[in-house]
């Protein structure tokens, strides 16, 4: 498949340091599961351009090349290969604590003008100042994901479910006309992946856009823990975790899966064959009139180490894969990768409609949001506000706080106490 736009095109010839035959040698890469086995997917257009670079993509899993890849900088370097993976909301830990263990993009070809073919939300996690510490890879535009026939049942449209209310009143419509089946589901007991989308569609989360506050108690992110409560109340969100949400989507007891566009694949890989076709995807419900209907969850990114041998070749490699629509189309294609890059949503496979989908062009709902996302800032101290708001939800779902904002207020000062960072007023 060749390259479909001038834009990607561009961003492919701008990367080249002396011709697309200049590269040569070997690279490494480690990288996780599915993602891997993306990469490996584009080595085959990516050795079209540059036929003497040899391209070896390790599948370390996700812990291990976290941990693995904090134990190389602090070691130096030692060890670490060419290309690592790395997650976003995670990556503020690397470049705070091993600035120097990666290379600065911007020093091997990544010009402002390929910066600008992806989405800020996507960028803020991967600069500081003058320095690209990572190039963005695929990224978790959320949607909601639903069985047809379970909403026709119900005489439910979803392109009228505008607002949260809306959709609670669609669940219980769905759940009283299809026995069994619940409207969605959540991993309320060991995650926040509800309450921080509800927020980021609100331009709120656990930090301030500069990374210098904590946010999490402002009037966005309240309203946010609030609407979770109300939907887990009314009986319309319940508990599961990642594989009880399989499991029901493959038995046909939930409606709908609220998730990041790689949701997309996990449905499609993992559904039996009878449910081709009864799935459709829709535009988040907004908490308010003008609500973008648009956020993110989850995404990563590809940073070149400062240890690699061969730095213009760890280059070519990473702009064909991520800065072209032939790279990230090809890791869409067969993995459900979701693109970052802009342009990705010209190529003539987003627009394709897909048979499991009911003949929905699903590529172009999902892509068509990125613009419309907020940033979201994890700092280095992601994790820990993170383990501190699970526990709050946890406690305030079950009625232990008296409200959002008390729950949330407590969040914040724990979090200070843990990153002395100030509160936001």
């Amino acid at each position: 498949m060749r390259r479909t736009t001038g834009c990607a095109s561009v961003a492919l010839v701008l990367g080249m340091t002396g011709g697309a035959f200049a590269q040569s040698g070997e690279i490494s890469i480690w990288s996780w599961n599915v993602a891997a086995s993306s990469l490996e997917a584009t080595i085959e257009g990516f050795n079209a351009e540059y036929p003497d670079v040899t391209v070896t993509v390790s599948d370390l899993g996700n812990q291990q090349v976290f941990d693995r890849t904090l134990a190389g900088c602090a070691a130096g370097g030692a060890g670490l290969p060419d290309i690592v993976s790395v997650e976003n909301h995670e990556a503020g830990i690397f470049w705070a604590q091993f600035p120097d263990c990666f290379a600065n993009l911007k020093e091997l070809g990544y010009t402002d003008e390929i910066a600008s073919t992806f989405p800020d939300f996507k960028r803020i996690e991967l600069e500081m100042g003058d320095v690209a510490y990572a190039m963005p890879w695929d990224s978790g535009p959320v949607v909601v994901f639903y069985r047809r026939d379970f909403y026709e049942n119900a005489g439910v449209d979803p392109q009228t479910i505008e607002s949260w209310d809306d959709f609670i009143a669609a669940g219980q419509a769905v759940a009283e006309a299809n026995d069994g089946v619940v409207m969605a589901q959540a991993d309320l007991n060991g995650d926040t992946e509800w309450f921080r989308m509800l927020a980021n569609e609100q331009g709120c989360g656990y930090f301030s856009e500069d990374g210098m506050e904590i946010t999490v108690a402002q009037p966005a992110c309240v309203m946010a823990l609030e609407k979770v409560k109300e939907l887990v109340d009314a009986g319309v969100v319940t508990a599961a975790n990642w594989d009880e949400k399989i499991q029901s989507n493959n038995a046909g007891t939930v409606a709908s899966q609220l998730y990041g566009g790689w949701y997309e694949g996990t449905i499609r890989s993992t559904a039996p064959e009878d449910q081709v076709g009864k799935w459709g995807v829709y535009l988040m419900p907004s908490l308010t009139d003008d609500g973008a209907h648009a956020a993110n969850l989850g995404g990563s990114a590809l940073a070149i180490t400062s240890a690699s041998q061969n730095k213009d070749a760890a280059w070519a490699y990473v702009n064909y894969t991520l800065g072209t629509n032939e790279g990230q189309v090809t890791m869409l294609r067969e993995y459900g990768l979701v693109p970052s890059l802009l342009s990705a949503l010209e190529d003539p496979y987003v627009s394709e409609p897909l048979a499991f989908w009911g003949d929905q062009a699903v590529w172009v709902d999902i892509l068509d949001t990125l613009e419309s996302v907020e940033p979201s800032l994890g700092t280095p101290f992601f994790g820990d506000a993170d383990a501190i708001v699970q526990a709050v939800q946890t406690q305030y779902l079950n009625g232990g706080y008296d409200d959002a904002q008390t729950a949330l207020a407590d969040a914040a000062n724990q979090i200070a106490l843990v990153t002395g960072m100030p509160v936001s007023q």
